[in-house]
């Protein structure tokens, strides 16, 4: 086992990684930027190193710098969290050559899924189902027009690089075709510097439903059931649950089956995340995979008894899963509060906590990172914290969440605490009827 884990990170997920690694008997190591040097991270680490200014590209994103305060610390392992490095093959790369352990999926994995056309055809070989499209990416607008031809109308062009929306189009008739193939290409190069295109049929009244994994390095796997994420703001996630309200038994089977099916073709190592997208006649086609931990592990962890972050440093160090299948007990729900005027086109709200009060009781889970007088920076994402309810039922569950905001108390920022009991109280969210277009008609109202 690792005897001290540098935490190439930042926020909550810092935080939560040195909780585990204390429970654990390991010490840790925090990195900081300026903007972070009164961060929980920073205090209830063992050691912290300042890495650079409050700009990402100059801190977090800093790999010599990280390298360089992994070794005279001594640390003979890296968590990169979620974001920044965390899917960053030629990081997971350095930290191999520079002898130490990257608790993550290897380079050659992240390579291999981080390309959504190299990770679709490789999906496609291992017989994992597919969102019909073009073989690799297009050419050019002409092998464009043919494709869309083939698997007819509606169809969605993606950047071979994306992510968070970015260069991504639907296209709904042949007409929008040349404009959308620009527009994303453009967008693609700017946020990228890649602008490679493939397309895929457009899935309509989809479901985002993913499956957590678990991959040893000896060839073990298995999966820790679903979380539906559907209900997202342009492609960013704001709740999220577990079982999925659309899920069944042979459903979650099939699903589960497929998500090894991929760890296997990737020959992954570490705990991960298989997304698909579920069509309304429950058909379920491969959408990518997260090499690393995602903002939501939580629910799964609540509803299965299990700690993710323990699981991946322990796969890191070379133990054994236990290979078996889990799903859930109970029914968990997660909702992100984040520093965003939801009465303003959710812009953020950076700015200093005030009073600062959390909701408690019986099935209530708050990862966060802030306090009062805590500073929520305009440099990075505006995350406050995620509250988590766990109840014997989906119904016990919302209502548990309806009680715990109505406590939660952020004064001195705007948060999305008031769009979430809105949410809540929405009559087609209560039912489970919603699709990731649900936000698109939902009406929010001040």
């Amino acid at each position: 086992m690792f005897k001290k884990i540098l935490i190439a990170n930042r926020g909550e997920i810092a935080l939560r990684v040195i909780r585990t690694c204390k429970e654990m008997g390991i010490k840790t190591v925090a990195v900081y930027s300026t903007a972070d040097k009164d961060s929980l991270p920073v205090r209830f680490a063992d050691e912290a190193v300042c890495i650079g200014p409050p700009s990402s590209t100059l801190s977090y994103l800093n790999i010599p710098n990280i390298i360089a305060a992994a070794e005279i610390t001594n640390a003979d392992a890296i968590h990169p969290g979620y974001g920044f490095l965390s899917e960053n093959a030629k990081f997971s790369r350095i930290c191999t050559e520079h002898g130490i352990k990257f608790i993550g999926a290897s380079a050659e994995s992240i390579e291999l899924m981080g390309d959504k056309a190299t990770a679709k055809a490789t999906m496609k070989a291992a017989k994992v189902p597919c969102v019909p499209g073009s073989d690799g990416l297009l050419a050019n607008l002409t092998e464009a027009k043919k494709v869309a031809k083939e698997i007819k109308y509606p169809i969605m062009l993606k950047a071979t690089a994306g992510g968070g929306g970015k260069g991504m189009r639907v296209v709904w008739k042949e007409e929008e075709l040349e404009g959308a193939w620009n527009s994303a290409r453009n967008e693609a190069k700017n946020a990228f510097g890649n602008d490679g295109m493939y397309m895929e049929k457009f899935i309509e009244e989809p479901r985002h439903i993913e499956i957590q994994i678990a991959s040893d390095q000896h060839g073990k796997h298995c999966h820790m059931s679903e979380r539906d994420c559907s209900i997202q703001r342009r492609h960013q996630k704001l709740v999220e649950e577990t079982p999925s309200p659309f899920m069944t038994p042979k459903l979650r089977k099939a699903m589960g089956a497929a998500a090894i099916k991929a760890a296997k073709a990737a020959k992954y190592e570490g705990v991960g995340t298989v997304e698909f997208l579920v069509d309304k006649n429950r058909d379920f086609y491969f959408m990518e995979m997260n090499t690393r931990i995602q903002v939501e592990h939580t629910i799964t962890e609540e509803v299965i008894d299990f700690d993710l972050i323990r699981e991946q440093i322990k796969i890191a160090a070379g133990d054994k899963i236990s290979g078996k299948n889990y799903e859930p007990k109970l029914h968990s729900i997660q909702c992100r509060i984040n520093a965003e005027d939801p009465y303003n086109d959710f812009r953020p709200s950076p700015g200093k906590i005030g009073e600062y009060h959390e909701p408690g009781g019986h099935g209530i889970r708050i990862d966060t990172h802030v306090y009062a007088g805590y500073t929520i920076s305009p440099y990075y994402d505006s995350m406050v914290g995620k509250l988590i309810t766990t109840a014997q039922t989906r119904e016990e569950a919302i209502t548990k969440m309806q009680r715990a905001l109505s406590e939660y108390i952020v004064e001195g920022v705007k948060t999305t605490i008031p769009f979430h009991q809105q949410l809540l109280k929405d009559e087609n969210f209560r039912k489970g009827n919603f699709t990731t277009k649900f936000l698109e008609t939902f009406d929010f109202k001040s």
